[in-house]
């Protein structure tokens, strides 16, 4: 049977040595030992041993980046919530690896420090997204990409913890509903003026519905533009 490719028997070895001997006592050459290569082929695949225990962020912003740039006004939000799920997937596909990662990270506090930053770093790219996709350069419309974008990356991680503890037997779909009820919040955009279209108020009456129609369309035909 072949090996696993050198990238693997690093993490594989890394956290072996982090259950064994804590985080701080394990150095590079240790990792580098256990796993049967040289310092040279750790650096090759890893800039630190920190970068052993965290996924390729840089991968992942790429991957979202080119979701969000992909799009249009229309598709925007759709976007948004494929973009989620695609950072969702690379963890599940990590499996046990991302699980040990978490347990790992609850007790490093220079690992949780790194891991917030990571998540800025998401939260970051999504609010200029969405401030450009809102148009709008003012400082009410800046707060709200703001706090849409944490209310994105917010559902997200509330998942994944929910799935790397064990409690979420579906996350998938756990995501996608997470992110139904995060972009139902989002104002639309309004349309260009100029652009023509229809307006249509829902309220109740007891008049039959053919009796409304004809004095609902008059209204529309003769209501100022504004």
């Amino acid at each position: 049977m072949s090996k696993p490719p050198a990238r693997v028997r690093l993490a594989d070895a890394a956290f072996a040595l982090f259950d064994e001997r804590g985080y701080e006592q394990t150095t590079v050459d240790d990792i580098a030992e256990r796993a049967g290569v040289g310092r040279t082929t750790f650096f090759r695949h890893y800039r630190s041993k920190e970068d052993v225990i965290f996924p390729d962020h840089d991968r992942l912003l790429e991957l979202i980046d080119h979701r969000l740039a992909t799009s249009s006004h229309s598709t925007a939000l759709v976007a948004v919530s494929d973009a989620v799920r695609l950072v969702l997937l690379h963890y599940l596909d990590e499996g046990d690896l991302a699980r040990r990662r978490y347990a790992l990270t609850s007790k490093v506090a220079a690992l949780r420090d790194r891991e917030i930053a990571s998540v800025a770093r998401y939260q970051r790219l999504f609010r200029e997204f969405i401030a450009a996709w809102m148009g709008d350069p003012t400082k009410s419309a800046s707060l709200r990409a703001e706090l849409m974008a944490a209310a994105v990356v917010s559902a997200h991680n509330h998942v994944l913890r929910r799935w790397l503890r064990g409690e979420s037997a579906d996350p998938v779909a756990e995501v996608d509903e997470a992110m139904r009820e995060v972009l139902a919040l989002f104002p639309a955009r309004p349309a260009p003026a100029g652009t023509g279209g229809t307006t249509v108020v829902a309220f109740r009456s007891g008049q039959d519905l053919d009796a409304l129609l004809p004095e609902l369309r008059r209204l529309m035909e003769v209501a100022p533009e504004r």
